[in-house]
């Protein structure tokens, strides 16, 4: 629109012109709502990545991002495809997809009946799992549908849901890599002790939930000395867990820059040794990890723990204990 202003026109559309949105694409599609990152999601179970190390292919992840902000997490390189940072911002800027439970419910109706892990995007028992609450609906409805689901988790919250986890049959596999507390309080900064989890462990097993450690990332060069994988694996035994499932830290990108900035800062004679021994994947040498896990199995057989495999579904499921 042309204004006359003292016999000269101006266009005062160049003064309204739309504002350019900057924002990361999260943050465009998604509601801030008590510090989280709200959001619906489309779909809801997901492909696990090979180098996650865990037996498990599929997953459902009720939240993205952790506020245990473990260096070693190898889902931190997916808040880049949110238009997030690996590093901070996968600690404190947390994705919730408020609507994954009643999006798992249907999916998982007409699921195949593999084996389903919950917690691998993101702990599912961190502090927005106390405000959202989503776990015991997921849980309940993977046992109506009669699929077995393992969740993976290092947060005492998780005894919350104790009773639904027991009836439902539901595996809970905490994780603890090592029982060096010096070390735990650099790379797990905003988790529990080593001790607070295998105190866990021996609740939530008292509780009648099957319950095993993942014992991950064991860290090259930091907690993989004969007596360190030792001291921790005889731990592990006297919490009362059924087994033990190691895993040698991986470094698939974003992980990786996290993980090498800190060790170049804290270890600097470590980072040349770090990068002979992972490839461009991410994953480490294997005559290295077939060497790590093979004690970790041999010290385990010696407590008379199991190896853990892919879960199985023993039973059917009560479906009316669980309304």
């Amino acid at each position: 629109m042309r204004v006359p202003l003292g016999g000269v026109g101006w266009d005062a559309l160049s003064l309204v012109e739309k504002a350019r949105d900057d924002r990361p694409l999260i943050e465009r599609r998604s509601v801030l709502r008590g510090g989280f990152l709200e959001t619906q999601a489309r779909t809801i179970i997901e492909r696990v990545p090979d180098w996650a190390g865990i037996p498990q292919g599929w997953a459902v992840s009720p939240y993205r991002g952790c506020a245990h902000a473990c260096l070693g997490c190898v889902s931190r390189g997916g808040h880049r495809r949110l238009g997030l940072d690996a590093g901070r911002d996968f600690d404190t800027r947390v994705v919730v997809k408020a609507n994954a439970a009643a999006r798992f419910a249907r999916e998982v109706q007409r699921w195949d009946g593999r084996p389903l892990a919950v917690g691998v995007s993101g702990d599912c028992y961190q502090e927005a799992e106390r405000v959202y609450g989503l776990m015991p609906q997921i849980v309940t409805a993977a046992a109506r549908a009669g699929v077995a689901l393992t969740v993976y988790t290092k947060s005492p919250l998780v005894l919350r849901d104790a009773e639904v986890l027991a009836r439902a049959g539901t595996r809970v596999a905490v994780s603890i890599a090592s029982v060096d507390e010096r070390i735990r309080r650099a790379t797990e900064p905003g988790a529990v002790s080593s001790q607070a989890r295998l105190e866990l462990v021996s609740a939530l097993a008292q509780a009648g939930v099957a319950t095993h450690v993942l014992m991950a990332p064991v860290l090259p060069l930091l907690t993989d000395a004969g007596d360190q994988l030792a001291a921790t694996v005889r731990r592990i035994a006297a919490s009362g867990a059924s087994g033990v499932h190691p895993v040698v830290l991986r470094l698939p990108s974003g992980t990786r820059q996290w993980f090498l900035q800190w060790l170049g800062e804290r270890h600097p004679a470590l980072v040349e040794r770090y990068e002979e021994l992972y490839d461009r994947s991410g994953v480490p040498s294997a005559a290295y990890e077939e060497r790590i896990v093979g004690q970790i199995a041999q010290l385990a057989a010696s407590y008379g723990m199991a190896p853990v495999g892919e879960p199985v579904v023993e039973r059917p499921f009560d479906q009316l204990s669980l309304v």
